[in-house]
């Protein structure tokens, strides 16, 4: 568990520190450096008008890992709402929440977020709204199924025998209880977010240049991926490295669970 969360938190804290330890500014056009391979003084090399390839990545990681955490909280809290609501209440208030997840599960991700960014142009801070909204329903099935199941235990049947309201019952007993479910879930979606909003750049409708991501970067380096590799290798990497880490952390949470 130690490993992926110390590769998480290195990758946040160089993020963070993008300003102080990238060494050159991300944007800085050098005509005479275009397009150089890996060196001494351009640890990834440069592209095709001379800029950093290693500023641009620390600087596009503070995009996308934000883009990937923030988003991640989005569909954490939608999502805790809708199918704590959903398992508490049951019933009819039940049958409507599940249907409309499944309807928005049925619904591809990818195509239904090209073309509302597509339509919007959107911000940093749109694309985690839109992604997060695209990606609570994972997160509201397994906290339903928690809260379904809770629901008959027999320490909450006993707190509400004590006079317990519906507050007291959902922040005090059930909430907790489903925590480390509902964190899981939350973490897969990390990556998720990540992934989708790299796929959104890559294909030009997520974050627009020249502000860096992870995935404008990839999307940039199409046109040279044969004669310039170290374009999109350094990108990839990044995005490779930090989706399996949040997978491994992920996959070792639920292992924990069971």
């Amino acid at each position: 568990m130690r490993a992926p969360l110390v590769v998480l938190a290195l990758l946040i804290a160089a993020a963070v520190a993008a300003p102080v330890i990238a060494p050159y500014e991300p944007d800085r056009i050098d005509l005479a450096r275009l397009r150089q391979a890996p060196s001494a003084a351009h640890w990834f090399g440069t592209d095709e008008l001379g800029r950093d390839v290693l500023a641009r990545v620390l600087h596009g990681a503070r995009v996308s890992l934000a883009v990937g955490l923030l988003s991640a909280l989005v569909a954490g809290v939608s999502g805790i709402a809708i199918g704590g609501a959903a398992g508490y209440r049951g019933g009819a208030v039940d049958n409507v929440l599940m249907r409309a997840t499944d309807a928005m599960l049925a619904v591809p991700r990818l195509p239904l977020l090209m073309i509302a960014s597509s339509f919007l142009q959107p911000s940093v801070m749109l694309l985690v709204v839109l992604i997060g909204l695209a990606g609570w329903m994972e997160t509201a099935r397994v906290v339903r199924a928690e809260f379904r199941t809770l629901g008959s235990r027999g320490f909450v049947e006993s707190a509400r025998a004590l006079g317990a309201g519906h507050a007291r019952l959902i922040v005090r007993h059930l909430l907790p209880s489903a925590a480390q479910a509902a964190i899981v879930s939350v973490t897969l979606a990390v990556a998720r977010g990540i992934l989708l909003e790299s796929a959104l750049s890559f294909f030009g409708v997520g974050v627009r240049p020249p502000q860096a991501s992870w995935g404008n970067m990839l999307y940039q380096s199409q046109a040279t991926l044969a004669t310039e590799p170290w374009l999109a290798l350094a990108p990839g990497i990044f995005i490779l490295i930090t989706t399996a880490s949040v997978n491994v952390a992920g996959d070792r949470l639920a292992g924990r669970r069971r």
